[in-house]
């Protein structure tokens, strides 16, 4: 079947985020923009970036649901929200991608998680002083458990 992950992100981003920031972020949502953060057609690097990693939209493959990525301006700068099917070969660049938001973001605390494809738990990405890490949530409260709180 495939090693896949899904990938979720929300978080916010400051008005002050650099217009080359913004250039960056909106290629990597697939909205095109400048060619020179990808592959150059000789399958040549010209930036950081392969292809662009935030793009994916439609029904999802592996981690059922729909794949988006929207970033929406507002008054205190950009809201992001992305839900992605990623592959381990994606990983490293990924890794460079999210830790790039982490280190501009505005939102504190947890930002997204990583999920393999067939487990139930996720990691969960967090944002502290601009550093981003990951933590796996222990297994406590089961989901019915949790709906006989409410």
């Amino acid at each position: 079947m495939g090693d896949y992950y899904e990938l979720q992100l929300s978080l916010d981003l400051p008005v002050s985020l650099p217009a080359e920031d913004l250039t960056l972020l909106r290629w990597h949502l697939g909205e095109g923009g400048d060619d020179r953060f990808g592959d150059n057609g000789d399958g040549e690097r010209q930036g950081a970036y392969e292809y662009p990693l935030l793009a994916q939209r439609g029904a999802a493959r592996r981690v059922g649901g729909a794949l988006v990525g929207e970033l929406c301006g507002r008054e205190r700068g950009w809201a992001l929200t992305v839900r992605q099917e990623v592959h381990p070969d994606q990983f490293d660049d990924l890794r460079r991608l999210v830790g790039w938001l982490g280190a501009r973001t505005s939102t504190a605390g947890v930002v997204g998680h990583v999920r393999f494809y067939e487990e139930w738990l996720p990691e969960l990405l967090i944002v502290e002083a601009g550093v981003v890490s990951r933590m796996t949530p222990s297994a406590g409260l089961r989901a019915d458990e949790i709906f006989e709180l409410l």
